[in-house]
């Protein structure tokens, strides 16, 4: 009987390791993430910029970014673009 107990313990303990391991590793998954968001979103934003130098209408650059126009007017702007 003080087996069973032992290996349950010990069991438990494991399982709650695991899931300490588990949100560990989950967090960084997320930063990770994060950080792949973020230089996504810097690339899309020197590519609208280019595309907008390069003659593209403010509106398309809006539609194939997936952005509404005022935020693709930001970016621009902050690009150093004047809007349209």
């Amino acid at each position: 009987m003080q087996d069973d107990l032992e290996a349950a313990a010990r069991e438990y303990r494991q399982a709650q390791a695991a899931i300490e391991t588990a949100k560990s590793e989950a967090r960084q998954h997320v930063a990770d993430a994060r950080d792949r968001a973020a230089r996504a979103r810097e690339r899309l934003a020197d590519a609208i910029v280019a595309a907008a130098r390069a003659g593209r209408r403010q509106k398309d650059i809006a539609v194939t970014a997936g952005y509404q126009r005022e935020q693709v007017r930001r970016i621009l702007r902050a690009g150093g673009v004047e809007p349209e």
